[in-house]
């Protein structure tokens, strides 16, 4: 399988039959290293406490359609909120991109991808589902007819889908579980518990985080055959993401996969979605050609912060 083009200055893509092992770094530089990633993340968390609220409402815009012209597939579900900006003239060639935000969180977490993409002309939507969904089947059910109505008020076929944590989870759901790979091109997780992870804050009470455990239902589910996929996948993981326990969790190993690894280092697993050089590359692999265009691969490791 012919990989997409380098998305620098982070990790190289590591091919899928074999996940890597991780290199043993000196006793002080990982602790320097863990010490300014656990930083790093607590003044990402202040500011996603300071933008939450903005992300609870819809986008200025709107989602009706009058932005194309084109009348919608069906109305916004009563238990998400459905956000879109206008579609550029520039975005015509290429899919719109839809941002799928993790566990009890919005569309806020998005605030630095956002700008990094619409600077480029893509055509954005985001999905806000409620913190009080218990399954993620459900969610994955409701992206898809979220995913439905944007192609019939944009007239693309397919969209691509940045997903962060459980988003991703979801989103990967979707597309191997419920048909979505016919509309899903290109599939970008960011610290997505692929394998399940064993740090799951509020198992106990809640249904969905249990499910991102590793050996739960929908984590079996996923390990299953999916013969024919027709979606890319582009996984982004952090060596000093303390969600992802083990961290290479966070990496797609499957088979029956088109699926890419980009190792990210000196950053947790809050920042993945904000950090302005993970931003580029999550653009850069959206950009990437599909299987059979010329791909490039890339080697060597550099740290993303």
């Amino acid at each position: 399988m012919k990989l997409p083009p380098p998305l620098s200055p982070l990790t190289c893509f590591t091919q899928l039959t074999r996940l890597p092992a991780l290199p043993r770094l000196p006793g002080p530089r990982l602790s320097s290293a863990l010490l300014g990633a656990t930083a790093l993340e607590l003044f990402v968390l202040t500011g996603r406490l300071i933008v939450y609220p903005f992300g609870l409402t819809p986008e200025r815009g709107g989602t009706g359609p009058a932005e194309t012209g084109a009348p919608a597939a069906t109305d916004p579900p009563t238990t998400a909120t459905a956000a879109t900006t206008a579609l550029p003239a520039t975005a015509a060639a290429t899919p719109p991109v839809v941002l799928l935000h993790g566990f009890i969180d919005n569309r806020s977490a998005f605030v630095v991808l956002r700008r990094a993409l619409t600077r480029h002309g893509r055509h954005l939507a985001s999905l806000n589902y409620s913190p009080l969904t218990r399954d993620v089947r459900t969610a994955a059910e409701l992206l898809g007819r979220h995913v439905e109505e944007i192609c019939a008020r944009t007239g693309h076929g397919r969209v691509d889908i940045v997903g962060h944590s459980l988003g991703g989870l979801i989103a990967r759901y979707y597309v191997q579980r419920l048909g979505g790979d016919r509309r899903v091109r290109t599939l970008v997780t960011l610290g997505t518990p692929h394998g399940g992870t064993a740090v799951a804050p509020g198992a106990g009470v809640h249904p969905i985080v249990r499910q991102m455990r590793g050996g739960s239902s929908v984590i079996e589910e996923l390990r299953g055959p999916a013969p024919g996929c027709r979606t890319r996948f582009v996984s982004f993981w952090s060596e000093l993401d303390q969600v992802m326990v083990p961290v290479e969790t966070a990496c797609v190993d499957h088979p029956d996969l088109d699926a890419v690894n980009v190792r990210v280092t000196g950053i947790g697993h809050l920042a993945l979605p904000v950090h302005p050089t993970v931003a580029a590359a999550v653009r850069e692999a959206l950009e990437a050609p599909e299987a059979g265009e010329d791909d490039a691969t890339a080697a060597g490791a550099t740290s993303a912060a």
